[in-house]
């Protein structure tokens, strides 16, 4: 299949019928190596606005990097229900072939582009996929029914549809900004971080002041702490918890950084569960609980992992990518996972409060 759309972020997608779409996959129902998971039936023939160009996503399956993907983007909102896949609870965001979409001109009018703009399909040949070789293509051939299941998905198959992308490579930057995807401030923001960080951990004794004066700075113009610091909890020691079973619509606030450090070893683990760099700007900040996650497909295994301490995730708190060199600006918006002894119940007087002072209601 050959295709010359090239969506941008902000541009107006219909899904294909199912009809158009298995034409375009082969009988384990991928195209390109990327499944189209049974999840995604339900999306045809509805139309959305897309939210990044994939070009490029990160590899966690194997060791994080950036890997580089061809004709594929994310739309907006649209993740995974799980429900295809052992009832997994991660709410990846989807990765869409462009070959499964068709630009419209208008989300109000609907009318497909006419002339040039308009993407134009090949069809090398019929695969004869159907609807059944979709749903069965997400488990893994080996999979034996009497067993625990393996499950195929769009995250165990990430190094199968993709190639390395190193960290160097300046194209994709390019490509990020021209697609919509990073603004010209994110991005000098995003190389400015890696410069400093560099220095700072470059071995010449200036590591301390810099990281130090890092935080003055950013107390000053409001931003966020240096976001590589270390859990003071020693080896061996077991770490703290807190149970407050959270539920989804709660409010809460995402404790200080420091306060969470103070609970994370020198691994920066808290019970087995990283905390991240990227989830450091959500530090001190109100957020709704989105979903408290119990289950996920391991992308290592394509198994189900059952977590033993629940995890929450929040609305809006996904992983921007700001902080890590070797995958910098990824689309893939992945959910953070948060330990409730990392957060604290917001009471409904108090998130009141906080809605009248931030919009000066006396």
């Amino acid at each position: 299949m050959r295709t010359t759309a090239k969506l941008n972020a902000g541009e107006w997608v219909e899904v294909r019928s199912k009809e158009e779409i298995f034409q375009t996959l082969d009988k384990n129902g991928r195209l390109e190596e990327m499944p189209f998971m049974p999840e995604m039936l339900v999306f045809c023939g509805k139309r959305f606005r897309v939210y990044k160009r994939a070009h490029k996503t990160c590899d966690t399956v194997n060791d994080y990097k950036g890997r580089k993907m061809k004709a594929a983007v994310h739309l907006e909102a649209i993740r995974c229900n799980g429900k295809a896949h052992g009832g997994c609870e991660a709410a990846c965001l989807i990765f869409w072939k462009e070959a499964w979409l068709k630009r419209v001109a208008d989300s109000s009018q609907g009318l497909p582009m006419s002339g040039a703009t308009v993407e134009h399909f090949t069809m090398d040949r019929a695969t004869g996929c159907t609807e059944a070789d979709v749903v069965a293509g997400a488990k893994a051939s080996s999979s034996n029914e009497d067993s625990e299941p393996a499950y195929v998905c769009q995250a165990t198959q990430v190094p199968a549809a993709t190639e390395p992308l190193p960290w160097w490579n300046l194209k994709q930057y390019v490509e990020d900004y021209s697609s919509g995807n990073v603004g010209i401030g994110r991005m000098l923001r995003g190389f400015f971080y890696m410069g400093y960080n560099w220095l700072a951990n470059a071995g010449i004794g200036l590591g301390s002041s810099l990281r130090w004066l890092y935080d003055k700075w950013q107390g000053i113009v409001g931003g966020y702490p240096y976001p590589r610091r270390w859990g003071q909890i020693p080896p061996g020691e077991r770490t703290p918890d807190a149970r407050l079973n959270l539920q989804p619509g709660e409010l809460v606030r995402v404790k200080s950084y420091r306060e969470i450090l103070a609970t994370l070893d020198q691994t920066n683990k808290n019970r087995g569960l990283y905390f991240d760099a990227e989830m450091v700007p959500f530090c001190g900040g109100t957020y709704r609980v989105l979903n408290r996650v119990t289950r996920i497909v391991n992308e290592k295994t394509g198994k189900i992992q059952e977590f033993k301490n629940p995890c929450i995730i929040l609305d809006g708190g996904v992983c921007e990518a700001r902080y890590s060199e070797c995958r910098l600006f990824c689309p893939r918006a992945i959910y953070s996972y948060w330990r409730e002894i990392w957060l604290e119940r917001v009471s409904k007087t108090s998130a009141a409060l906080s809605a009248e002072t931030a919009s000066g209601e006396k």
